[in-house]
């Protein structure tokens, strides 16, 4: 091909993919295959490392992210982020269609009504069709600059479709993240030990703040534009411009109606009111606003926000009840979680007889006691919280309450880092809690998969003495657990069944614990519960270090070379292997046979071309990153995860991070491209 007919299939590769990435995320409307997607993908990715000076702004291969940002940069709006006035009175929705109806004089005019998305707001800045800057609504004078993280948002378009937008112009709207990527995130939250956010609004929002855009593209977030602001927009009213940005490619919801009566408005409230819990992601309200610009303009604004729009919040979902006692939960990691027994009651068509206390903080700060009558919410949130005291209704012989110092579980004195909100029972290895914690971690389906010892066997077997630890599993035998029972309720029921080792359940579980033996290094190194070590995290040490003695021996820099490594993870780590205790568990599962090295037939090196020479991989490539390290370490290299004076190359593709070029030209470390990197291991 010559340069002119690449030129071409890039542009066209490009506008293609982008139109798939539309109809998927936006229209929710996939017009091609996965497969037939990634081979566009691939084919693209190709031809612009070939010519990257023919790659577009708006290419869809700079979705992955990878840029790091140390300290978000400042920009001030050009229009005031102003927030809209909240209600949560039907009356006040009235007043407000009253002084509108005034302000207007008798004239003509219609609402719009949406959903209050419960997210993160943010403004994008188009300038001939591409997106020039993302911006937080900060003060809502000035916001923070997150333009690398939002790039990785697929529903946010990176160019426009059609050139009958203006040259140049904002649109408005909130970053949500749906409730299913949510419980996901939660759950990878708990493998590695860490605490779950508490709700998908507080994740949207850490999310987009996070220092590495690549990071953010793991997370499935997704935007929905609600406002549009410029000169020349092709009509004088709202909506009517919000349905032809729909058509320039953007996200724009179809939860949105025309209304010229305030008996409209609340059928609209009431509708969604009811059918919210039914949407895959959060909303707290209906937003109201008069459509027409000119009468936006006429009604104008007070000094924190438009007379024209007003949001009605849903009235959180809010009970009160007696508070009966606290109880002190010991997880897996030894974090120690206060929890309130209440008197039962209904909220959201559930019964709730339990909720959440946090920490120590939040009982100090609502002064929380046995006896008073407490305001219980679900609203937005997962699980039940108590938000607020009737003090009115407080005992008179009540007495403040304070956080336990040791440990209910094995009354060890608990330990609370400084900075942390949580405090941690200290004895990871003999707290009964954490010790089955750690066992059920153990057999999870992510990581050794003996699902055959569930539904609370592990309890049954800690209880007569056959599990103190997860090496005890396989010292397990047929005589030793066939005819135990034990009566088991489910957590979060009241339904109790009797769990018996009969002859087919033991000889599953025996199966299943001798199948684990199987199991790669790199799920083992997972299944051991190291605290902020997850399943990718497990993977790199494994890629890394080859085994777990090198992992043991390593120092507290070398495990920051390994890629992603940062230093709570290493510290971490090290402080496992520093337990006797845990080392002596991993000597007796090598003696069973588990598998505490890579498999090596991944990793043969073919030649020692790179021998004794790290790289550091950044940016896109011809072939996945993946592969590349793959190619380094078949020749003998060695793959690190940051750039050091040690360093002896950083392996340069399309896009590099500019923070990393930064460190290597500051510490010259030689910066190599793909094809000097081939020539390097064809010689």
């Amino acid at each position: 091909m010559d340069i002119s007919s690449i030129k071409a299939r890039i542009n066209q590769l490009t506008q293609e993919i982008n139109l798939h990435n539309y109809n998927y995320y936006s229209l929710s409307s996939p017009s091609i295959s996965d497969y037939d997607f990634d081979l566009l993908l691939e084919e693209l990715v190709r031809l612009e490392h070939l010519h990257p000076e023919l790659a577009l702004p708006d290419s869809p291969t700079k979705r992955v992210g990878g840029e790091i940002t140390k300290n978000f940069k400042q920009i001030v709006h050009k229009n005031p982020m102003l927030s809209l006035s909240n209600t949560y009175s039907e009356a006040e929705v009235t007043d407000f269609d009253q002084r509108v109806r005034k302000l207007l004089q008798g004239e003509a005019f219609e609402y719009v009504c949406e959903l209050k998305y419960d997210g993160l707001a943010i403004g994008l800045t188009y300038v001939k069709g591409v997106l020039q800057h993302a911006v937080t609504r900060g003060d809502g004078v000035q916001g923070d600059d997150v333009t690398a993280n939002v790039r990785t948002i697929k529903s946010i378009p990176i160019r426009l479709f059609g050139d009958d937008f203006p040259d140049e112009f904002e649109i408005r709207g909130e970053i949500i993240m749906p409730r299913s990527e949510f419980r996901r995130l939660n759950e990878e939250r708990a493998d590695i030990g860490d605490l779950p956010f508490a709700n998908p609004r507080n994740a949207a929002s850490g999310s987009i703040k996070m220092q590495d855009s690549a990071e953010v593209a793991k997370r499935a977030l997704d935007c929905y534009l609600y406002h549009i602001i410029g000169d020349a927009l092709p009509f004088e009213s709202h909506y009517e411009n919000m349905v032809k940005a729909r058509q320039w490619g953007f996200k724009v919801p179809m939860y949105i109606a025309k209304c010229t009566t305030v008996d409209a408005i609340f059928e609209f409230i009431d509708e969604w009111n009811s059918a919210r819990e039914t949407l895959p992601f959060d909303i707290d309200g209906i937003v109201i606003k008069v459509n027409s610009f000119a009468q936006q303009q006429q009604l104008a604004f007070t000094a924190k926000s438009p007379r024209w729009a007003i949001a009605y919040k849903f009235k959180a979902q809010r009970v009160s009840t007696k508070l009966l006692s606290i109880d002190y939960q010991v997880g897996r990691t030894g974090a120690v979680t206060p929890v309130a027994n209440l008197e039962p009651i209904q909220l959201g068509g559930t019964t709730v007889k339990r909720a959440s206390l946090h920490n120590a903080d939040q009982i100090a700060r609502l002064d929380i006691r046995v006896g008073d009558t407490v305001f219980v919410e679900k609203g937005g949130e997962i699980i039940p919280k108590i938000v607020d005291v009737d003090v009115s209704f407080r005992p008179p012989q009540s007495q403040p309450l304070h956080f336990i110092t040791h440990c209910p579980e094995c009354a060890t004195l608990l330990v609370r880092k400084e900075g942390e909100a949580i405090h941690y029972c200290p004895n990871e290895n003999g707290c009964p809690p954490q010790t089955k914690g750690k066992i059920e971690h153990f057999i999870h389906r992510k990581a050794m998969n003996i699902d055959s010892l569930g539904e609370g066997k592990v309890e049954i077997l800690f209880d007569n003495g056959l599990l103190k630890n997860v090496a005890d599993i396989y010292d397990l035998t047929y005589e030793k657990i066939i005819g135990l029972e034990k009566e088991h309720t489910t957590e979060n029921s009241d339904k109790t069944r009797v769990v018996k080792f009969r002859e087919k359940t033991v000889e599953n579980i025996l199966k299943g614990i001798e199948d684990s033996k199987q199991v790669p290094f790199e799920r083992v190194l997972f299944a051991l519960g190291i605290r902020y070590v997850g399943e990718t995290i497990a993977k790199k040490l494994a890629v890394h270090f080859k085994n777990s003695d090198e992992i043991q021996k390593a120092t507290f820099d070398e495990l920051k070379e390994a890629e992603e490594i940062g230093e709570t993870i290493a510290e971490s780590v090290l402080q496992y292997f520093g337990n006797s205790e845990n080392v002596a568990i991993i000597a007796r599962l090598k003696e069973k046979g588990l598998q505490f090295s890579i498999n090596q037939a991944a990793v043969t090196q073919v030649s020692d071309a790179l021998q004794g020479k790290s790289f550091v991989v950044s940016g896109v490539f011809s072939k996945s990153r993946d592969e590349i390290k793959h190619l380094i370490e078949l020749h003998g290299g060695k793959n690190v995860g940051s750039i050091s004076a040690k360093t002896h190359f950083v392996l340069a593709g399309d896009n590099m991070g500019p923070e990393k070029k930064k460190k290597a030209q500051q510490l010259n470390v030689p910066i190599i491209s793909e094809d000097e990197f081939f020539e390097m291991i064809h010689e």
